[in-house]
């Protein structure tokens, strides 16, 4: 069968395709599409689902044309194409297929980037924790571009040291940190810092083979390895003109980092920037709240048991004045004076009690985590006679003091409801770190969590068990509470600590190796050395959003 003149030279692929899928004729647009010899296509498998009439790969919500079916197919070289397909069957035997198709890879993932973002501004609307959202934002990086992997890196509370955040494509290994500044040591410089302390985009090709071939990355060469990428992008998160983070991104063979894909990962380094302002903002909040209500409590304080007690003085006074007197006190107004200040020792030692419990978590800044912890244990044993076992391991001095504070109103909120709730005699409590995670477990020997059908909350968990996991969730941990086999209840807090990497100025050196050129130049207008937040930009040459885009270079530098 031969092609008229008019179907070879159609813009759009054409091929037949017989009954067992594979290619029989292909126009000379449709062996431009599969960047293949034609002698080679002819008899292989084709990427059309010719036999049930659809394609695996459906529709996606932004794809136009009901007839029209979607396929993937990978050429001799370069990224993976995907095709738009019509099919018509052929009269006569044997059966065959008509295909018609095009090449529409550009604008699918136009659309799966916009969807990308689209979805990322969406998910910023919801209270997750900041761990949970940089994981969700890097997943989507990794999709809309099909790329090897993601990381983000937000600066930590103290704002000296970067932290990993969110990931997606490499596995996750506790010891990566430990692992790269072993590399670091050995020699290798981590590029990513560039991007960061420039406050621009860092681009380098050919960059896994190159770390493969490099000694100083042999720490990493598994780890690294494990997936196939080749050049490396890091672009910083901008807030207010200033660098708050980073996002990684590794590129799968074939693939190539160009302006748009630029313009892609700085959009979505935007809404990373918005999602770690947002959490920041929430957590200013909280500790604005915080501090209203204790000073709430303080005027409550002032107004109630600040007056009981004056009440009690004056009292007190009176007692005086009648024991000074000679003549008999009659026993009915001392008995009056006595009854009035039990009544008001026992009001306000209610009131006491119902106050220590807001009032105390400050304890644990001012003694540290361990400390307060200790303290609690004691006082709660000499109010309540109830027994402690406390294992506290190694590690503690790294929680911040925020941390620290949610983590003690967490384990005074599990021991208020063992004394309340449990019955119970003794209470095993173990903290320590252990694979860069806080891990606490409040153990109690009572009567258990009953079986209740239709609730998974605890006896006395309601506003209680909500705040224990508001509080972990805060810093991207978890709160698990349930029964042990034995008898009693188990609850076990579990929150990752970030693992810093030092913003070392000797990370990033100011001299290169001789013949190898810098990944990027000092913008315009800045001096070589002259930091992101030195001298202010000229008003009359503002950047578009902020960045400027350096040239690609195929530096055999290290890149991550």
């Amino acid at each position: 069968m031969a092609w008229s003149d008019l179907a070879e030279h159609a813009p759009d692929g054409l091929a037949v395709v017989d009954e067992h899928g594979r290619f029989l004729q292909l126009n000379a647009a449709a062996v431009a599409l599969c960047a293949r010899p034609a002698g080679e296509l002819v008899g292989r498998p084709a990427p059309f689902d010719i036999a049930l009439g659809f394609s695996a790969g459906s529709l996606g919500l932004l794809d136009d044309g009901a007839a029209e079916q979607m396929c993937t197919w990978t050429p001799g070289s370069g990224p993976a194409r995907e095709f738009a397909y019509r099919t018509r069957p052929l009269p006569g035997e044997p059966p065959r297929t008509v295909v018609a198709f095009r090449d529409v890879s550009a604008e699918r993932h136009r659309q799966r980037r916009v969807a990308a973002i689209a979805r990322t501004a969406a998910k910023l609307a919801s209270e997750g924790s900041l761990t949970a959202m940089l994981d969700a934002l890097a997943q989507e990086v990794l999709r809309a571009d099909m790329l090897a992997a993601v990381q983000i890196l937000t600066l930590d509370e103290s704002g000296e040291s970067l932290q990993i955040m969110g990931s997606a494509g490499f596995p996750r290994r506790s010891d990566f940190f430990d692992l790269l500044m072993a590399c670091r040591d050995r020699g290798a410089t981590l590029r990513m810092l560039d991007a960061f302390e420039l406050a621009e985009p860092v681009v380098i090709a050919d960059r896994g083979d190159a770390i493969q071939a490099d000694p100083a990355w042999e720490p990493l060469h598994a780890h690294m390895g494990a997936l196939r990428w080749d050049w490396f992008a890091s672009v910083p998160l901008l807030l207010r003109g200033r660098a708050i983070g980073i996002i990684n991104a590794y590129f799968a063979p074939g693939q190539v980092v160009g302006r748009q894909t630029l313009e892609f990962l700085e959009a979505m380094a935007d809404q990373a920037a918005v999602a770690v302002d947002y959490v920041a903002l929430l957590r200013d909040e909280r500790e604005l709240a915080r501090r209203e209500e204790r000073q709430r409590l303080a005027r409550d304080l002032h107004d109630s048991i600040v007056q009981q007690v004056f009440s009690i003085s004056m009292q007190a006074k009176v007692m005086g004045v009648l024991g000074a007197r000679t003549d008999t006190v009659p026993a009915d107004s001392v008995r009056r004076i006595a009854d009035e200040v039990g009544a008001l020792s026992k009001t306000v030692l209610t009131d006491l009690r119902a106050m220590v419990h807001e009032l105390r978590p400050s304890i644990s800044t001012q003694l540290g985590l361990e400390e307060a912890v200790r303290a609690l244990v004691e006082s709660t044993t000499n109010r309540t006679g109830l027994r402690f076992d406390l294992v506290v391991g190694a590690g503690l001095e790294q929680i911040g003091a925020e941390t620290a504070e949610d983590v003690y109103r967490i384990v005074a909120e599990a021991i208020h409801n063992v004394v309340k709730h449990a019955g119970a005699r003794w209470v095993m409590l173990r903290m320590g770190v252990r694979d860069h995670s806080l891990v606490v477990t409040v153990t109690d020997d009572g009567k258990g969590l009953p079986a209740t059908p239709g609730t998974s909350t605890p006896p006395g968990g309601g506003y209680g068990l909500t705040s224990m996991r508001e509080r972990a969730e805060r810093w991207g941990g978890t709160v698990r509470v349930g029964p042990e086999p034995g008898g009693g209840t188990a609850v076990r807090l579990s929150v990752p600590l970030a693992v810093s990497v030092p913003r070392d100025p000797s990370a990033v050196p100011d001299e290169r190796a001789p013949g190898t050129p810098p990944a990027l130049e000092p913008p315009a207008g800045r001096a070589p050395g002259t930091p992101p937040g030195g001298p202010a930009p000229d008003p009359a040459r503002p950047r578009a959003h902020g960045r400027t885009h350096p040239t690609p270079t195929d530096s055999t530098e290290d890149a991550t």
